[in-house]
């Protein structure tokens, strides 16, 4: 039987340590059982004699020494405990004196990364029997690897409506796709009725409402929960009001409650573990596949995406959710269904459920585990080390101190040019650690047993990887491929998937809070990017072209103002394909290793521009505009310029946009500035002169300094309004100073600031290179305002 690991977890019993793993498969979920295991953490075998004087009367653990070696290549011992909270408690005794290692690796864990088995999973035989609930439960079967097939899961997308202090509950509405019904708090009538597609029950208290919830979700029987903020807002309020009237939260597919746990970072954010069902948030699963926008509000993003959105909007929803709730509960009921409807379609338009399917699969990690990449990458790295022969360090065990440098970033020339080819290097530090070798093991092993040059390869800091038997080259390699076949079966989402896998490997290794943070192996993935950037200038510059700017993993190269457009498309493929051959000669020849770079000529701009730093000469980074070129087609392109940057103004964005368009595109812009300009100082443009901006603090926590936007939060605040940390602060700059928004009618606008703030610094470095700047512009005409 196949099936996809929806949730998993771990119960100490009297025999072990019993592992419970709820599948989703094509007849339904299945809760599989695995008991008497034990828990196992590592000690050096020099170590063991202290054991029992440290543990005294302490049972339930075994020690045994192991053909394995710590990364200082010491021998190593296991020791198993039957029980995960002895192994916890254990550890944090031998920890006060000697070195332990993953002893944080948790059983359910463990148990699988050791077996290859990632989120699908093949069972085979063991005990079937029920316990009384409607899942088919298996005690003690053989567990495989599965075959990664997608799973066509059952899904609820789920939206709750609260009073403002979300102490009571209004009403719960769900959207599936055969379910759409929504429970509303009513003590003036009950039962149900069917009305514009969609089902309501009307229930006498919010006790009532909360069971009839549970009942219908018992039988529709989800394996996913989907929602906008659903963890930390809809599934946590639910809980709360739950314990409050003494309600069993009753989310688990046993009937069980769920378990929470906070961020360790981040005090306010929560994390939500249900037997046998996922709880998927949007906004996070969003971010995790490196969608962006301006807000990630469901309004925004449903716009956005949809063209379509939520049938209240802007400030003062709560004050009208409460009142509908008292005048028109069925208007409340479309709003709170119609919430559910624009995350079912987003989630669809996106595919998140895919790609979070296809993340699972190729890291092992749970669905609902975001980001977690140094999770991702010991998953799978971990069962290899230890055939490797190695048991893995802890996090904080390297010594060395220096850190390990970024990205190179080319000195830019600022300017405005003409035909200006980018070429990217293809995942450029992945292809940098399957070309060099570059693994944690392969450092260890060339280390201990002291290589000859010959079959190491060398890095940087006396860095060197033993030529024949990297991990992580191998398990690139595999990930390689495999998004290569996603391609070209139009598997996007597993496609993405692998891509992001791949590129957080570096950011492992270089990040203090992985266990296999070493600065000497990671800097030979950067370093060797600096050199690489550094010879690939070089490179260009003997065939007679200039590289203006550099940043990582792409150059941009001038071939001259006169170089004929029609002809920089195959120039451009052509020189690609020269320093592909470039590289494969000069790493043969130096490291004798294939050279896995790649270079790709990416993108020609027929205009492009360099700002300078504001106030200096010098060019600045990763900000530029140019007019890209695709055949006869064109479009104006902005990257980290003011247009695309949400804490400016709509006013500014859309003028930057509209002046870099008209120089790339040889139009006037005088006229343009002048108009926009007088516009302005008419009020014609008032509602593009709104700011917005996060508060990243409790608004208590301003004390030093008062921003405009804290200053605005103040007098909402003032007002009445719930103002709390994250919370997106709309305002403007009145004569009297910053003001919300949703406050500010009657207020005169201060036009000099805008003018002075908003229009001319995002357009005056593009002017210069004109030989002229907006307040020149707009003072020949009108003299100043």
């Amino acid at each position: 039987m196949a099936g996809f690991i929806l949730s998993r977890h771990w119960h100490d019993t009297s025999t072990g340590i019993e592992l419970e793993y709820w599948l989703h498969t094509a007849q339904g979920p299945v809760c599989v059982r695995v008991p008497e295991q034990e828990s196992v953490f590592f000690i050096a075998q020099e170590n063991v004699a202290q054991l029992p004087p440290l543990l005294g009367l302490q049972r339930g653990w075994r020690v045994q020494n192991l053909s394995l070696a710590s990364p200082t290549n010491q021998p190593i011992a296991g020791v198993y405990c039957t029980s995960y909270r002895r192994a916890r408690e254990i550890s944090t005794i031998l920890r006060r004196a000697m070195p332990v290692w993953e002893a944080d690796v948790r059983p359910p864990e463990r148990f699988l990364m050791e077996r290859f088995i990632k989120s699908s999973v093949s069972v085979v035989g063991g005990q079937w029997h029920s316990d009384g609930t409607q899942v088919p439960q298996v005690t003690a079967p053989g567990l495989r690897p599965g075959d990664n097939s997608l799973p066509n899961f059952t899904v609820v997308s789920l939206d709750i409506e609260t009073d403002m202090r979300a102490a009571q509950l209004f009403s719960i509405a769900v959207w599936g796709s055969e379910a759409r019904h929504v429970f509303m708090v009513d003590e003036t009538c009950g039962g149900q009725r069917s009305l514009e597609g969609f089902t309501l029950h009307n229930c006498a208290s919010e006790t009532a409402c909360l069971e009839a919830f549970f009942n219908w979700l018992h039988d529709y029987d989800p394996d996913i929960l989907i929602g906008w903020s659903v963890v930390g807002f809809d599934l946590w309020v639910l809980d709360r009001i739950c314990r409050r009237l003494g309600v069993n939260y009753a989310l688990g597919r046993d009937g069980r409650r769920p378990t929470w746990r906070q961020d360790i970072n981040d005090r306010d954010k929560r994390y939500i573990t249900i037997p046998g069902r996922v709880a998927l948030d949007g906004i996070e699963l969003l971010r995790m596949a490196f969608y962006h926008f301006e807000s990630f509000s469901l309004e925004f993003v449903a716009r956005a995406l949809l063209g379509d959105g939520k049938l209240l909007k802007g400030s003062g929803r709560g004050e009208e959710i409460t009142r509908l709730y008292q005048d028109d509960k069925l208007q409340l009921a479309r709003y709170n269904l119609k919430d559910c409807e624009l995350v079912w379609e987003i989630f669809i338009a996106t595919q998140l459920i895919a790609f979070a399917s296809a993340k699972s699969q190729m890291t092992g990690l749970p669905l609902d585990k975001i980001g977690g990449s140094a999770a991702a990458f010991e998953f799978s790295y971990l069962p290899r080390l230890h055939r490797l022969g190695y048991v893995a360090p802890s996090i904080g065990d390297c010594a060395i101190d220096f850190a390990s440098p970024g990205g190179y970033v080319l000195e830019s020339q600022p300017g405005l040019f003409k035909q200006v080819l980018v070429f990217d290097f293809k995942s450029l530090y992945p292809s940098i650690i399957r070309t060099f070798n570059i693994d944690p093991g392969a450092f260890w092993v060339a280390e201990h047993k002291q290589l000859p040059a010959e079959q190491v390869v060398a890095g940087f800091h006396d860095a060197a990887f033993a030529r024949d038997c990297a991990i992580l080259p191998n398990l690139i390699t595999e990930l390689w491929q495999q998004r290569d076949d996603a391609k070209r079966s139009g598997d996007q989402p597993l496609s993405q998937a692998i891509k992001i896998i791949m590129n957080s490997f570096y950011g492992v290794l270089g990040s203090n809070l992985c266990r296999f943070y070493d600065p000497r192996v990671a800097s030979s993935i950067t370093l060797r990017g600096h050199e690489i950037l550094q010879t690939t200038q070089q490179w260009f510059d003997e065939q007679g072209f200039t590289v203006i700017y550099g940043d990582t993993d792409s150059v941009f190269v001038w071939l001259g103002d006169d170089f004929d457009p029609h002809q920089c498309a195959t120039v451009g493929q052509s020189l690609a394909r020269k320093l592909n051959d470039f590289w494969q000669q000069r790493l043969a020849q130096q490291y004798q290793v294939p050279s896995y770079l790649e270079i790709q000529f990416e993108t020609h701009f027929s205009r492009f521009f360099m700002p300078k730093i504001r106030g200096q000469e010098t060019g600045s980074k990763k900000r530029y505009a140019g007019l890209v070129q695709r055949g006869e087609q064109s479009e104006v392109l902005i990257r980290g310029l003011e247009a695309v940057r949400s804490d400016w103004t709509a006013l500014a964005r859309q003028f930057q946009r509209e002046v870099f368009g008209r120089v790339f595109y040889n139009q006037p812009v005088e006229q343009y500035v002048l108009d926009i300009t007088a516009q302005l100082h008419a009020g014609k443009l008032d509602d593009l002169l709104v700011y917005r901006k996060r508060l990243r603090r409790p608004l208590e926590d301003y004390e030093a300094i008062s921003p405009p936007h804290v200053q605005a939060a103040r007098a909402l605040q003032a007002n009445g309004d719930d103002i709390r940390r994250g919370d997106w602060v709309e305002y403007v700059i009145t004569l009297q100073g910053a003001r919300p928004k949703s406050l500010s009618s009657g207020l005169l606008l201060d036009y000099a600031h805008y003018q002075e703030k908003q229009l001319a610094p995002v357009v005056d470095g593009l002017l210069a290179t004109l030989g002229t700047n907006y307040q020149q512009l707009v003072d020949r005409q009108y003299g100043l305002f």
